[in-house]
């Protein structure tokens, strides 16, 4: 499966569109994650030139920052050596950010 296709991309916000919009309005439009551990990434905003998103990563810590699609496309199975180690959630929908981390506070799946 393709992490990225061209109808979710036209569908992403810039970098920096939705800089002080509040977290209720901006939706969380991605989900990746890890085949080999227990990563996530939400993505809310998109930059085709940079291949490059912003949103929320949770890993071992929650934070927000910028993430490549070229890292999240080369990482590699640990075991299987050779398969890809990130998928795109195909059944996730989007919700807002402030739903996104209310059901991750509460540790709900997501």
């Amino acid at each position: 499966m393709k992490l990225l296709t061209k109808a979710i991309e036209k569908s992403m916000p810039a970098l920096r569109s939705t800089d002080g919009t509040p977290k209720e309005k901006i939706k969380v439009r991605i989900k990746f994650f890890s085949i080999a551990n227990d990563w996530k990434w939400y993505a809310t905003e998109y930059d085709p030139e940079e291949q490059l998103f912003y949103g929320l990563v949770k890993g071992f810590e929650k934070e927000w920052g910028y993430f490549s699609l070229a890292e999240l496309q080369s990482a590699r199975h640990p075991i299987f050596k050779g398969c890809p180690a990130i998928e795109r959630d195909a059944y996730f929908s989007p919700i807002s950010v402030a739903e996104l981390e209310e059901k991750l506070e509460k540790g709900e799946h997501v």
